[in-house]
């Protein structure tokens, strides 16, 4: 149960650190202030341009890396894959450090799926990338990448070839990457979603 404990406790710490946040301030920028006020990739790369997303996008799922393979050598369990996963995605979405604020959770819930079943995370992963540079929207992109591994999780559970819990992590990291969404949905419903391509414009306040 220690253990147990720890190794949650560490992954949410793990996710907490803001890294697209730290790679705006080194340039002098606050992405909380800038398009969607989250420190995920996508608002780094509508911020601060390609090679910083890049970075964000690998780092950020180096954190569901991290905490999977954490589980994974000291508690041995599918379970506690899942409850790390579930924990590092947490930290990126409401980091202790920034006030509970973060990003959506995409590439860090990918992050952990790549070590509990890599063919699904770079299925969708896949998916994501050809949404994405189809319709110019990231957030499509997000969302359909991330209901397809569910997708594709349901098949290896029932062909036996995942445990069921790697499929509720699969599950539960979809639906809440579409429930971060939520304000991209109303905006994609009503045609004013931002494309990739358009610069990421300071927020206002008051």
């Amino acid at each position: 149960m220690i253990e147990f404990a720890a190794v949650v406790v560490g992954s949410y710490l793990i996710g907490s650190i803001p890294s697209g946040l730290v790679l705006g301030k080194l340039r002098g920028v606050d992405l909380r202030e800038y398009g969607s006020g989250k420190t995920g990739s996508a608002n780094v790369l509508r911020t601060l341009g390609t090679r910083a997303a890049a970075v964000a996008l690998i780092a950020d799922m180096l954190k569901g890396v991290i905490a999977v393979v954490l589980a994974r050598y000291v508690l041995g369990t599918p379970a506690g894959e899942m409850a790390a996963g579930f924990a590092a995605i947490a930290g990126h979405n409401w980091s202790v450090f920034i006030r509970f604020r973060g990003g959506r959770g995409v590439a860090t819930s990918v992050g952990g799926l790549f070590v509990m079943a890599p063919v699904v995370a770079a299925s969708g992963f896949a998916i994501f990338v050809i949404i994405a540079a189809v319709s110019r929207y990231v957030s499509l992109g997000s969302m359909l990448g991330g209901l397809s591994a569910v997708a594709m999780m349901a098949a290896f559970v029932a062909l036996d070839k995942a445990p069921a819990q790697h499929f509720i992590y699969v599950g539960v990291a979809a639906a809440l990457i579409v429930l971060q969404h939520r304000d991209n949905i109303a905006r994609l419903l009503s045609g004013s979603e931002s494309k990739l391509g358009r610069k990421g414009e300071r927020r206002q306040t008051g």
